[in-house]
């Protein structure tokens, strides 16, 4: 039967392959079209907490500075900036070019000059307690109260005041909620700002109908250029659509009536990928495939509270229990099989590849060593005692957590598996109510810092994102004193000091690294990758014949 389903699906494919035309009208020419099956819930980059929304946001917004696809810091709205030596005390030198999208309400329709003022108002509003955005804690480090943070001396300089030295914050800064914004046209707004949304990037807000459509169009009076001196974008529109189903989304692609896919999908992943994890031949007269290191990291997480009583969790507080399971099975046939290849087995800690701190040869994590987990379980003493746990996950990730129950099953450990839907599951590990749980970090910006916060003592969930409790003095000390520390490669190796650490304590199975896919119709080019996996199109360019 499932051979069956899977032929019809092929078949159906190829038809749709044969019977796609080009495009019937002029507009589509420069129109790029995708799918966000997740829905978009403000246009506020206020609200820029997942992707769906951040990208859309990147079309419309300009903060400071922003992060190329190698991570590196870049001018944007600031032409330049310095740093007090105490590293305490950022002074932005505006560009003078910059204006606000034309909008109903301001005076005549037509935008204005940005104004320093406007990004003491923008970054004041995110840590409003009344704007209750999920970005407040972008600013935790700046000097409170808000008027002490952020001053304004002039139109075109912009002044930020820290309580101590932190050098991942210029990386922070390049996140979609430090967006400016006209406060004028917020106050007049209110809450429709997520839907009247005015910004100063390359597209403009033109329309949106919730779940059906979402239209920009090119912002003719965009502040960049080119090196040939044409001014971005080169689009005329972005056009977003929300089909929920990502297999018929998929179809749309195939058609031509989606211009770009993201990510991969069960539903389809055996379809456009080889085993290999390169785009199936047949599709590459229709499109081509970008990869890139992502950012994202999949791990199974234990919880190590001691106040959480005894029972399966018992075997959780043995490290010796817990390096046995990492030791347990086989990342790589893992990615091989189930993931067609993509993503990197995660034997090199919790840092991920594409940070500059990550590094191979500092840094030896678990493979698969079936001596080794016999060897501790019999140190452990459970050698032959069945130890039982329940790993709880999302339906999404079932076929990874099947394989690491029978490859586990095999030493005599068994794992029950309890699938909850994402929410639920999510609620469970950040209130402590699962003792093992599969879970993500995605980084919010270009630091290993972000993904050794997951460690820290002073993030117990759920108010910070140690989902696990893990906590170590060592670990607390170095942590602390790399937040304080500017030189990077002395910072770089206390990273990678912490990272040796939390692993030989084990506290999580870290899975894989992930891997950015997009997949691009040949028609368009100028669209990159990069490990945050944010969506540019200010160089998107379609070709024609």
């Amino acid at each position: 039967m499932i051979f069956a389903k899977r032929y019809h699906v092929i078949i159906l494919i190829l038809f749709l392959i044969s019977c796609s035309g080009p495009k019937e009208t002029e507009d589509k020419k420069t129109v790029f079209r995708y799918n966000e099956a997740g829905g978009i819930t403000s246009l506020d980059p206020a609200y820029s907490r997942n992707l769906a929304n951040i990208w859309a946001c990147n079309m419309l917004y300009n903060g400071l500075v922003e992060a190329d696809d190698s991570l590196r810091i870049r001018p944007a709205i600031a032409r330049s900036w310095d740093i007090s030596d105490d590293g305490k005390t950022y002074t932005f030198h505006l560009r003078q070019d910059v204006f606000f999208h034309d909008h109903p309400m301001f005076p005549e329709g037509q935008g204005r000059k940005v104004r320093a003022g406007d990004f003491v108002r923008s970054f004041s509003r995110i840590i409003d307690p009344q704007t209750a955005s999920p970005g407040a804690w972008v600013f935790a480090q700046v000097k409170m109260p808000a008027d002490s943070a952020f001053r304004a001396p002039d139109d075109s300089t912009f002044v930020i005041r820290l309580n101590e030295a932190f050098p991942p914050f210029l990386g922070i800064l390049s996140m979609k909620y430090c967006s400016v914004i006209p406060w004028d046209i917020v106050e007049k707004a209110g809450k429709d700002f997520r839907s009247q949304p005015c910004g100063t990037g390359p597209f403009r807000f033109q329309y949106w109908k919730e779940g059906v459509k979402l239209v920009f169009r090119k912002n003719d009076l965009y502040f960049e250029y080119d090196t040939t001196g044409e001014r971005l974008p080169y689009l005329d529109a972005v056009s977003v659509t929300f089909l929920m189903d990502k297999q018929a989304a998929f179809l749309e692609f195939v058609k031509g009536n989606l211009d770009f896919l993201s990510g991969l999908d069960p539903s389809y992943k055996d379809e456009i990928l080889t085993p290999g994890g390169q785009l199936n031949p047949k599709y590459n007269k229709h499109c081509y495939l970008l990869k890139t290191p992502y950012l994202n990291n999949e791990y199974l997480g234990f919880l190590l509270d001691t106040t959480h009583d005894a029972g399966k969790s018992a075997f959780i507080k043995n490290v010796k229990f817990r390096k046995a399971i990492n030791y347990g099975f086989d990342r790589k046939r893992m990615i091989r099989y189930l993931r067609n290849n993509i993503g990197t087995p995660g034997i090199y800690g919790i840092v991920p590849p594409g940070l500059p701190s990550f590094d191979t040869g500092a840094m030896k994590g678990y493979d698969y060593r079936p001596d080794s987990v016999r060897k501790l379980l019999r140190e452990a003493g459970m050698e032959g005692k069945n130890p039982e746990i329940t790993l709880s996950t999302t339906s999404d990730y079932l076929d990874l957590c099947r394989f690491i129950q029978h490859q586990l099953g095999e030493f005599g450990i068994i794992t029950e598996i309890s699938v909850n839907p994402p929410a639920t599951n999510a609620q469970l590990v950040a209130n402590s109510k699962v003792q093992f749980f599969r879970a993500s970090w995605i980084a919010d910006y270009p630091d290993a810092e972000n993904y050794l916060s997951l460690f820290y003592s002073r993030n117990f969930s759920p108010s910070g994102p140690n989902y696990t409790h893990f906590t170590d003095p060592l670990f607390d000390r170095l942590y602390e004193t790399a937040r304080n520390t500017v030189d990077p490669e002395l910072r770089y190796e206390l990273y990678q000091t912490m990272n040796r650490i939390m692993m030989e304590k084990a506290p999580v199975v870290v899975l894989y690294y992930d891997e950015v896919l997009r997949f691009i119709h040949n028609d368009f080019i100028g669209i990159g990758a990069n490990p945050i996996n944010l969506l540019d199109l200010r160089r998107a360019r379609k070709i024609t014949d």
